[in-house]
């Protein structure tokens, strides 16, 4: 299956093949200052399985864990389409929302719920972490 994300003018793509390693939804301030909403949903490919292109400006930013994040958005209309993580420098992340496909996976992990607004919940079982979940081999651990 292959998947394509885009920033709002279509120009910065993202093209996703097979299923995404893990989709977690983040409630650090970090993201709900990058997305303007309480959350962000972050779907996370292996490297080898996505193809960029287009045009992007980067920004470059620590996170709530202490560890650099490069975000790629569009010079023209300002989306973040995808990012670099240090925590997993074998995926990429990709804002979920630029698939605009609502058969992608929900969230399997909720972290920074320390940081969760209260009022927000979801229908399904999910993990969930007070912070960031470490990967260790492939799976993920945390504190809860």
């Amino acid at each position: 299956m292959t998947r394509i994300a885009h920033c709002c003018c279509g120009s910065l793509r993202a093209e996703a093949t097979g299923e995404p390693a893990f989709v977690a939804a983040c409630h650090c301030r970090a993201c709900q200052r990058r997305t303007g909403s309480p959350f962000g949903v972050s779907t996370y490919f292996p490297k080898a399985q996505v193809r960029i292109a287009g045009p992007s400006k980067v920004y470059v930013r620590g996170s709530d864990s202490g560890r650099q994040i490069e975000f790629h958005f569009c010079p023209d209309c300002g989306s973040t389409a995808f990012w670099h993580a240090a925590f997993v420098p074998d995926l990429i992340g990709i804002a979920l929302g630029a698939f605009a496909d609502p058969s992608m996976p929900r969230p399997s992990l909720s972290v920074w719920e320390t940081t969760r607004h209260p009022w927000v919940t979801f229908d399904h079982g999910l993990d969930r972490f007070r912070r960031q979940v470490e990967p260790i081999d492939g799976s993920a651990t945390a504190q809860r």
